[in-house]
């Protein structure tokens, strides 16, 4: 579940979805998703958020989306269902923090389980961009895109780590559903 703006989100989702052995659902331009999509959030066992971080935040697409979430909540047809999510942004820090903040409390208000990351950051001398959590999340994959290239420059280590972290979202929500 994400919104992309410029394809570098679309990019990571990829991943995210290879690791977690997912298909992934887009929020257009308009902030909105098809009544099939709704039905297959409200069936599936767990979901990712991802969105950019655009002044501190999610864009307002995704913001929609998850005010038109309200009807979903109101059923509580997401009540217990495992949730996670990433997000990235031209800065090696761009406040991404805030982004996955306000993921994990769409996710809480709709009674859901949180996944962190739950990888250790690589914050020694010899770390590179290459190496997994190299930018240091705890809650979920942070992702720098350079604001002068296309999704084909995002840092392999950043994709390294989102594609971990759709395998562990996965592996927790099998561990649930048992």
């Amino acid at each position: 579940m994400y919104f992309s703006g410029y394809g570098h989100t679309q990019r990571v989702a990829e991943y995210v979805a290879e690791g977690a052995q997912a298909s992934l659902i887009a929020i257009d331009n308009n902030g909105e998703i098809t009544e099939q999509d709704w039905e297959r959030l409200n069936s599936a066992e767990g979901i990712i958020f991802g969105a950019p971080t655009y002044m501190g935040n999610v864009p307002w697409q995704f913001k929609k989306f998850a005010d038109a979430s309200s009807k979903v909540w109101f059923s509580r047809l997401w009540h217990n269902k495992v949730f996670g999510g990433f997000t990235n942004s031209a800065s090696l820090n761009g406040d991404k923090q805030n982004t996955l903040i306000f993921f994990q409390t769409l996710a809480a208000q709709h009674g859901g389980i949180w996944v962190s990351l739950g990888i250790l950051p690589s914050n020694t001398t010899a770390a590179t961009r290459d190496d997994l959590n190299n930018l240091g999340g705890s809650a979920g994959p942070l992702v720098q895109s350079p604001s002068d290239a296309g999704a084909d420059r995002i840092p392999a280590g950043d994709l390294a780590t989102a594609r971990q972290y759709g395998v562990r979202v996965a592996e927790i929500t099998a561990r649930l559903k048992s």
